[in-house]
């Protein structure tokens, strides 16, 4: 199969709605599992150069199929940020050789710590928190260290509702930033309206918590997968922006798409460039070749896919 290549997007007279959301989705990065990976037969046909593909660990899946994907990702010319869960890491030593294996194989300098979605830790690790305070990531030196961000809450993390915990770690990961040489950033959960990213991250900032954030967006999938999706990883209030379309049959059958929150967040950006929302990252919930796709289309990537004349 030939492969598609990137070529200069023609320019074109844009509204400054399209223009903002153009801008707010350069440098968007999308988020893959080796089982999906398969799928693809060559990045370089979806994704602009440059583009950062984190890898997600699921609980089950062997570090050597999560090394493999890692390689072959970063060999077609792709920055990698694998998942580090701290819940399905047994001890100190395994963490270390996570990272050794990731560097010498596939030359990973960046990594998404975070608690995972195991009930009950495998071993001495519960919070990515710990994984930082092993001081191994910086001893490899790594560059980027993104760690996980909840604009609705977490009733993982803050069992009886409210954010307190939430926010107490968030203060513990802003210091930490402060003390470490590698660059940290805020990778959210992905949430369905606007309002609720908005007010979290005015928030953020005024309680003195500057880490960008890369905001978690679902991207364009059938409305059931959504809504399946969205009640396994505790979305909260912007739920309701998915049951209220259920109620419309005239858009039951329809792929959902999040133009309108994107839309909204890259309007609200445009107006204030200081706003917190450093980039988009994608979960590609309804396949990465759709996801891949609908981010062309709609201006996130440097150039459109077409086949060589």
């Amino acid at each position: 199969m030939a492969l598609l290549n990137f070529r200069q997007r023609e320019k074109t007279t844009q509204s400054p709605a399209n223009g903002a959301l153009e801008a707010f989705l350069k440098g968007y990065s999308i988020e893959v599992m080796p089982r999906t990976a398969e799928k693809i037969e060559d990045f370089r046909q979806l994704l602009a150069p440059g583009t950062r593909v984190y890898i997600a660990h699921i609980e089950g899946t062997p570090i050597e199929d999560m090394v493999a994907t890692a390689k072959r990702v970063a060999a077609e010319g792709f920055p990698v940020m694998p998942h580090f869960p701290a819940r399905i890491i047994k001890d100190r030593a395994t963490l270390a050789d996570w990272i050794a294996r990731y560097q010498g194989e596939a030359g990973v300098d960046q990594a998404l710590l975070l608690a995972g979605g195991v009930a009950k830790p495998l071993g001495e690790f519960h919070s990515s928190m710990q994984l930082m305070e092993t001081e191994l990531f910086d001893k490899a030196g790594f560059r980027r260290l993104h760690v996980a961000g909840h604009p609705e809450g977490n009733r993982d993390i803050d069992p009886r509702g409210g954010d307190a915990e939430v926010m107490a770690a968030l203060r513990w990961k802003q210091q930490f930033s402060e003390r470490t040489d590698a660059q940290m950033a805020l990778a959210t959960q992905f949430c369905f309206e606007a309002k609720p990213v908005i007010d979290w991250v005015n928030r953020l900032n005024a309680e003195g918590i500057t880490l960008p954030v890369h905001i978690g967006i679902a991207g364009p999938a059938k409305l059931q997968t959504l809504i399946k999706f969205a009640i396994a990883c505790g979305v909260g209030p912007s739920l309701k922006v998915l049951q209220k379309r259920a109620r419309d049959v005239t858009k039951l059958l329809l792929p959902f798409e999040p133009t309108e929150i994107l839309s909204e967040l890259a309007a609200h950006k445009a107006a204030n460039p200081d706003f917190g929302i450093e980039s988009v990252h994608f979960f590609p919930l309804g396949g990465i070749k759709t996801n891949a796709n609908w981010a062309i289309e709609n201006g996130g990537a440097s150039g459109t896919p077409v086949s060589p004349a």
